[in-house]
């Protein structure tokens, strides 16, 4: 990607956050106190930079708005309630998320896109390539997990215990929200921290009948190959997803 076009996707994953958040805390309807969310807002909107800057500098502001949307939901409603964000912003990400005509291999794109944001190593399957009724990549060696320990060694406090707590949840939901289904899998090796994502392409269900529902759709998720907690792009820290 050209440096406009990262910048363009920083922007329009902060996008897909904010909104995801504001439509997730309006469907609560718990009293949600108005003053603390003026102030998240405030903070999320500080200092944005010009629409022409470097893609480094909407990276930074990402990152620093996802970890505070994190710590907001996190204090007040616990870790558990991470997933119901991450499926309110798919259905952001829904609608502004082109079409670009490729089937199941369109949400794969856009985990390919982000990888490159974060200089992650991924390829896709070498069986075949990416179409419209599945379509797969492994991210090899996850940057995010670096970004991690260094703001770890520099002293900033982590919300979550795992990146992967916010991120394979975001991404599952992404690519729910645009009508596949999603498998993914940890992995953990010598080229570090990694995962496999697949779309595929659903089959319409079965009824009693015999006939089928064309509204049906399933998700399968392959069992974890590590330690780490796995749930969902947020991440302990700062946009990590």
């Amino acid at each position: 990607m050209t440096d406009a076009e990262r910048s363009a996707l920083w922007r329009q994953r902060l996008h897909e956050a904010e909104a995801g958040l504001t439509r997730y805390l309006v469907s609560r309807g718990d009293g949600l106190h108005l003053t603390d969310w003026f102030v998240l807002q405030s903070e999320l909107f500080a200092d944005l930079p010009e629409p022409d800057a470097p893609a480094v500098e909407w990276q930074r502001v990402f990152f620093r708005d996802q970890a505070l949307m994190e710590r907001f939901l996190v204090l007040r409603h616990g870790e558990e309630v991470l997933a119901d964000w991450a499926r309110s912003n798919a259905e952001v990400h829904r609608e502004v998320e082109p079409d670009h005509g490729r089937g199941a291999a369109d949400p794969i794109h856009r985990i390919a896109r982000q990888a490159e944001l974060y200089g992650s190593d991924y390829e896709f399957d070498d069986d075949a390539a990416p179409g419209q009724e599945h379509a797969a990549l492994t991210i090899t060696h996850c940057a995010i997990w670096d970004y991690r320990e260094q703001a770890r060694r520099s002293g900033v406090r982590l919300t979550l215990a795992s990146p992967c707590t916010y991120c394979t949840e975001a991404l599952s939901a992404n690519i729910r929200a645009k009508g596949y289904r999603a498998a993914h899998r940890l992995t953990h090796g010598p080229t570090g921290h990694g995962c496999r994502w697949e779309s595929t392409a659903t089959a319409p269900a079965a009824t009693a009948t015999g006939a089928t529902d064309p509204t049906a759709t399933a998700e399968t998720t392959a069992p974890t190959t590590t330690a780490e907690p796995a749930a969902t792009t947020a991440t302990d820290h700062p946009g990590e997803s």
